[in-house]
């Protein structure tokens, strides 16, 4: 996976660095040196989570703060785009081709998924492929980097990314991996399927059984994970993911979900003017919702399975771009 790096070396250089301040040793990085934040974080792993401080001390020193990931996530957020220019930045002739090479290579491996967990080899396909364009952008920052700036100089969402950064400590404790190596997102999302460390321990599984748990580089252990992280969010297998829906009336408006947790159930909604074009259970809760297509707006149903997507991410548009890619995905290889 990435080299290996034991913490009892650390420890040694650790010893080195809290008795030789300004050596060049401690020259490495030292961004957080002195910090209290971080001596009251190390103080915790080490009472809490029996970490030895001077391996700490040792790997601190040699994370950098970056001020770009700072800039990164304090920029305004962009305007929304409607669903029509979303849609062409996932659904592409180059994704889609390279979505169906992705699944040859890994067959065995997304059948494999599909018996284990019940989620369709496309539907994983499709998250690895929005995610990462199958590994080509898994991310270039130390995840090091990323969770200590955010974590100690991002006070916005210093307790979520302390609680990522503890999380991610531990799991390369787990794997015996030198957290120094591994890199993500400037928010710290790994790996092919870019997960947050708190969800790697949580989901990510060894899914080719050789003891470690690599979403870098091994895919068969991307594509279960993905799928653990489904079948463990409520995945229903062989299930619908969204139906098409027609309206009419003066209360349509009335039926649209505010939020994503589905509110209304099928029945209600008709009483509203949204009719689907699938028979759909009667007492099934859905969620309702209109997009603003190429051709004009379109009115969706997002069943049991849109909603396991958008624990991925919780973005409607996320969840029609990884269902419409998934059915792209199917039709590309039946032409093969």
């Amino acid at each position: 996976m990435h080299s290996l790096r034991s913490w009892a070396a650390r420890t040694l250089i650790g010893v080195g660095i809290a008795g030789a301040l300004g050596t060049g040793a401690h020259a490495l990085a030292a961004d957080y040196d002195g910090s209290p934040q971080v001596a009251e974080f190390v103080e915790e792993m080490t009472r809490d989570y029996g970490f030895a401080s001077e391996q700490l001390i040792s790997l601190f020193a040699e994370v950098e703060r970056k001020q770009a990931i700072l800039d990164a996530i304090s920029r305004p957020a962009e305007k929304v785009k409607p669903w029509k220019e979303y849609r062409p930045i996932f659904i592409t002739d180059k994704r889609i081709a390279q979505g169906v090479e992705f699944w040859s290579k890994n067959q065995a491996a997304l059948e494999k998924a599909e018996a284990e967990y019940g989620v369709p080899p496309q539907f994983i396909v499709a998250i690895i492929g929005v995610e990462t364009f199958y590994g080509g952008n898994t991310g270039s920052w130390r995840v090091m980097d990323a969770l200590s700036t955010l974590a100690f100089d991002y006070p916005p969402r210093a307790p979520f990314f302390r609680k990522e950064l503890r999380e991610f400590l531990l799991l390369t404790r787990e794997e015996q991996v030198d957290p120094i190596t591994l890199k993500g997102s400037y928010a710290g999302a790994m790996g092919l399927p870019q997960f947050m460390p708190s969800s790697f321990r949580a989901y990510a599984v060894d899914f080719d059984g050789d003891g470690h748990i690599n979403i870098w580089s091994n895919p068969t252990d991307a594509i279960g994970s993905v799928a653990s992280y489904f079948k463990r969010h409520g995945w229903q297998a062989g299930g619908q993911v969204a139906s098409r829906v027609e309206v009419s009336g003066a209360r349509v408006d009335e039926g649209l979900t505010q939020g994503l947790d589905p509110i209304k159930n099928v029945a209600e909604l008709r009483e509203l003017g949204w009719n689907s074009q699938d028979e759909l259970a009667e007492d099934l809760p859905v969620t309702a919702f209109r997009l603003e297509g190429a051709q004009g707006d379109e009115y969706w149903f997002g069943l049991p399975n849109f909603y396991t997507i958008t624990r991925y991410n919780r973005s409607v548009m996320y969840a029609m771009a990884v269902n419409q890619l998934a059915e792209l995905l199917v039709e590309a290889r039946s032409k093969q």
